[in-house]
């Protein structure tokens, strides 16, 4: 008789999709990828990281500011949460801090979106 409790028992479970790959990002290792999304989730910083990347050296806020069409201290808070964020390094030369991106800090970003496999 079907639906009884012996045809039930006999029912073999077929899981519903393809079983989660191993996971191969630690939960330390999230925080900090998402302290650096946190910090590029902003298109100023986007734009200033993209310049960051782009120069032979490292850069002054006064020659980011043009650049960006924002104020001095508008550049300078953003630099900082870059900073903080670990996405840039800052040097003083006297009195002017020169920023860069830092290093290793492009693959980082680019390891914590890894892809394995090809998606359809």
């Amino acid at each position: 008789m079907p639906g009884t409790a012996t045809e039930s028992k006999a029912r073999v479970e077929v899981a519903c999709c393809a079983p989660l790959d191993t996971v191969n990002m630690t939960s330390d290792q999230a925080e900090q990828a998402a302290a650096m999304f946190k910090a590029l989730a902003d298109p100023a910083r986007i734009r200033i990281v993209n310049l960051l990347a782009n120069a032979p050296d490292a850069a002054c806020v006064c020659d980011i500011t043009p650049h960006v069409e924002l104020s001095q201290p508008t550049v300078s808070f953003h630099l900082k949460k870059l900073l903080t964020a670990g996405l840039v390094e800052r040097t003083q030369r006297g009195k002017w801090a020169y920023y860069s991106i830092r290093p290793g800090v492009l693959s980082e970003i680019a390891d914590a979106l890894e892809l394995k496999g090809t998606r359809t």
